[in-house]
Order: structure tokens, then sequence, then C-alpha cells
């Protein structure tokens, strides 16, 4: 099943090849798996020509995974930054940074001129738990879904002094997710799908999830001391090419550009950057910084 958030925030199941979209009696897609799926549909039928989609999903809780693929962890071996990135590194997601597909990413041009792209794979969380193990993991994975892990690398690079980063990831619109949830049955085999991702239709990173260090039970095991609500999401970590590691600062992103990140079974999310003044109407406004 394909699960969209749309309009005003409807739930719906998308028949893709139809265009079809079949809304749901359920407030959220987080409510939808709180209820376990146990929806009904309303019996309308509406042309997805027709309807916004928006984010999929609001989660509860976003758990963020850094250095999963081995590739991004040798790329970043290219700068000189103070700290490694191994894998492991996990913080929290700012949910409200959170945009749904062709919903714009504002570049804050006050704050970076290093706004960059990330790949990635959010796994959904339909059970809840905690204390589980990796054989017991995948009873808790409800879908999948696609997710660009903007990150201003600049304010990254400081932050990597002290060992941590967040605050780089965490700006304003800087979350895109989309452009639906793919449910754990319609992929058999989630450790086999082919990821690429392009800015302005040029590839940038192309890998397979099969290259993770870590795999996605695993991961999802690892994270469950933290406690899961259903609907939360966890990143799986990105895969080479990003443009912070690339030595060429033309690779960063900038207003006008158009990326789109895609992934095997789980569809396209196409993402503009558009400036401050597009974005909010407003003259740029003063760094406040410490």
């Amino acid at each position: 099943m394909k699960l969209i958030t749309f309009d005003d925030g409807r739930v719906g199941r998308l028949e893709l090849e139809e265009r079809l979209v079949l809304p749901l009696e359920v407030r959220s897609t987080r409510e939808y798996f709180e209820r376990d799926g146990k929806v009904l549909e309303t019996g309308e039928r509406l042309l997805l020509d027709d309807v916004k989609l928006r984010a999929p999903i609001m989660p509860k809780k976003f758990f963020h995974t850094s250095g999963n693929f081995r590739e991004h962890e040798d790329e970043s071996k290219n700068v000189d930054w103070s700290h490694p990135m191994h894998k492991g590194i996990v913080f929290f997601q700012n949910v409200d940074a959170i945009v749904g597909p062709d919903e714009p990413v504002i570049y804050p041009e006050h704050l970076t001129s290093e706004l960059d792209y990330e790949l990635e794979i959010a796994v959904v969380i339909g059970k809840p738990g905690k204390f589980f193990g990796v054989d017991d993991a995948p009873d808790h994975i409800a879908g999948y879904v696609v997710f660009n892990d903007i990150t201003a690398r600049d304010i990254q690079r400081r932050e990597m002094a002290s060992g941590v980063f967040s605050f780089c990831k965490a700006i304003d619109t800087f979350c895109p997710v989309g452009p639906y949830i793919v449910t754990a049955d319609e992929i058999p085999d989630p450790q086999n799908l082919d990821m690429e991702l392009r800015v302005n239709g040029v590839v940038r990173q192309k890998s397979n999830t099969n290259r993770m260090s870590v795999s996605i039970p695993h991961l999802v095991a690892y994270h469950s001391p933290q406690g899961y609500s259903a609907g939360d999401l966890i990143t799986t970590g990105t895969i080479q090419g990003v443009a912070g590691f690339s030595g060429d600062p033309d690779m960063y992103l900038k207003p006008g550009d158009v990326v789109e990140a895609e992934v095997e079974r789980l569809g396209v999310l196409r993402t503009p950057i558009v400036s401050w003044q597009e974005g909010h109407g407003t003259p740029v406004p003063e760094k406040v910084d410490w």
C-alpha cells in the first residue's frame, strides 16, 4: 500500500497506476499506524492530479543515523574535519522542519553558503516498543519513505569541532519527506534498493541499500532503547556523492535548483530550492550569532 497525506491533512491510499486517491477515515497517517491500519475508506475516488500531496507523516520522534554507508564515511576523509564520521552517530531531527513533495527548501543565505543534499531512506515504525532485538525488529517496521537530509555544511563543520551536530540539519524546511509511505509488505527486500539523487537532472548520488554497514533490522533494534511510538521515523544514513566532500564548491545547492531524490519502489521526492526572498517575501534577516 502507498499512503499519502494530501490537501488539508487528509489521509488516503494511492493507486499510482490508476492515478487515483482513495481517502481513508482517519485523521493522520500517524493515527493510521496507531490503529494498526484498521481504518475504513470513505468511498470517495479522487484524481491524483486534483489533490496536493503533503509530507506523508508528521512523526512524534524522528531518529537520525549517520555514517551507516561506509562509502560516505570514506568520502568524509576527503575533508579535514575535527572528528571522524563513524557508524553509530545518532541524534534527533526537528520534526517542525519537515516539508513534503514539491514543497521548497528555503535557502537561509544569512546562515549558510554551503547547502548540501543527502539521499536517505526513513523507516516508519508501526508497532510501539523498546529494548528489543534484531530478530524482533521486523515486527515493528510498518513501511519506508524517501528522505532528503538537507545540511548546512559550514555550520556542520563548526559543530563537529565539539563532536556533535544537529543545528545544521534542523533549520526550517531542511527535512523533505515523501512522496508517500510504502508499506513493508510491498518491499520484500529493503536491503536491495537502488538509490539515486539528481540536481537539475544531473546524477550526484548513486548506490544501493545493500551497501549499508548496519542492516535496517539491526538499526531499528539499536535505536529501540529510546522507545518507539507508532509513526516514528528512523533514517538509515546517506550514500556517497555529497557536495561537501567532493572538493567542488559549485556542487552546493543554490536557489533555482531542483533536487530529485529517488529510491527504487519508494518513488521520487522532488524539492525546489528557493531564496529567502522568494520563500518568505521579505528581505534576508540579520544573522543572530554568539
